[in-house]
């Protein structure tokens, strides 16, 4: 402003020549170029000081916007770093009582995981006891059925070597057959007795004494002697009454003559009287009659030892 105003006074001052010397005029001439100079210096700095201020001033409503945006940005961030600090408080105090519950549960199922093992200790050490009293009786087992095998094989041996020793008997009314782990040899009336009598024929007695031999060979089989009878009331006389004495009187006649044989072990023996009521075929015919009137000698191996087996596994 200042300079501005210095030139009007030196334009006005020209306007004066008429006033003023040439050398004067000259100096103030050159004095006015040089203002003029150094206004246009001022204006071009001027406009460079605007255009400066100009981007200034966007550069500071640049920053201002990011400013305010940082600033936001920040309050954003401060807002969710709050909610954040809430949740993970919500969350620790979720996890503390989880894990003081978990601790208390794992406790309780680790008391109750220590029972549960206990008892199955206990379950594991009886059942290796029933385990081994299982195989124990499991061999026990093995041993009977080998003893019982062995009893049928002798028994078998006994029934071929009574046949055998039989023979010659067989087609008389004689039979050897073997069941139920015994041998049972059955000798009709017509071999051994006349009717109504408990007297051996030479035939019958022939037959048993046969018979006597091998059972002298086994001395440790029992040996039961049933006289059976056909239903027909017994109508003879003397000292038997009805069918019973009869039968048993028959049995007794049997053994007597066994007894003969040193051999045989008499205690052993035993006679039994079984009447009309075991009967093998109907009494309605003559034949079944026939069948029905006998006497049956049954066989029986020792069982002691099967027995003792037996109470030892129950």
């Amino acid at each position: 402003m200042i300079k501005k105003t210095s030139i009007g006074l030196l334009v006005l001052a020209l306007s004066m020549t008429s006033c003023v010397s040439k050398k004067i005029y000259n100096d103030l001439e050159a004095k006015y170029s040089d203002l003029k100079k150094e206004n246009r210096s001022i204006a071009d700095e001027n406009a460079d000081l605007q255009k400066s201020k100009n981007q200034l001033e966007l550069d500071r409503d640049n920053l201002t916007k990011d400013l305010n945006s940082t600033k936001d940005e920040l309050a954003k961030q401060k807002a969710d770093l709050a909610a954040a600090q809430n949740k993970f408080k919500v969350l620790q105090d979720s996890y503390n009582a989880l894990e003081k519950n978990s601790n208390d549960a794992l406790e309780k199922n680790m008391n109750k995981n220590r029972e549960l093992l206990a008892q199955l200790e206990a379950k594991s050490k009886k059942l290796a006891e029933e385990q081994a009293s299982l195989d124990k009786t499991a061999s026990r087992l093995n041993e009977l059925e080998a003893m019982i095998a062995a009893k049928e094989a002798a028994m078998k041996k006994l029934k071929e070597t009574l046949s055998k020793a039989l023979n010659g008997f067989e087609g008389k009314g004689l039979t050897v057959e073997q069941k139920n782990g015994k041998v049972y040899v059955s000798m009709e009336n017509k071999l051994l007795f006349n009717s109504g009598s408990w007297a051996v024929g030479t035939e019958g007695r022939r037959a048993v004494v046969e018979l006597g031999k091998v059972l002298g060979d086994n001395p440790d089989l029992s040996v039961l002697i049933e006289g059976h009878t056909d239903d027909d009331p017994y109508a003879g006389s003397g000292p038997i009454a009805n069918n019973w004495d009869l039968s048993t009187k028959r049995a007794t006649a049997i053994v007597n003559i066994l007894s003969e044989n040193t051999k045989i072990n008499k205690q052993k023996l035993t006679a039994a009287g079984r009447s009309e009521f075991s009967p093998l075929a109907s009494n309605a015919t003559p034949e079944g009659k026939a069948k029905n009137r006998r006497i049956e000698i049954i066989l029986t191996p020792r069982l002691d030892e099967i027995a003792e087996m037996l109470n030892s596994i129950n």
